[in-house]
């Protein structure tokens, strides 16, 4: 599976970070540091408005 399709669910609040560290095969701690990763933050986050185009 795409790490930034589960760190996405972890985002999003569909699973914990200890089962995105379970899917990825790291530890917890390891998740934590991906999350601040300049390449995966650019993930949209659930929590910021995303613009809106019609």
């Amino acid at each position: 599976m795409d790490k930034r399709k589960v760190i996405m669910a972890y985002r999003r609040g569909f699973i914990t970070v200890q089962e995105c560290a379970q899917i990825m095969g790291i530890d917890s701690l390891q998740v934590m540091g991906m999350m601040e990763d300049p390449e995966l933050k650019e993930l949209p986050s659930p929590f910021k408005k995303q613009p809106v185009n019609g």
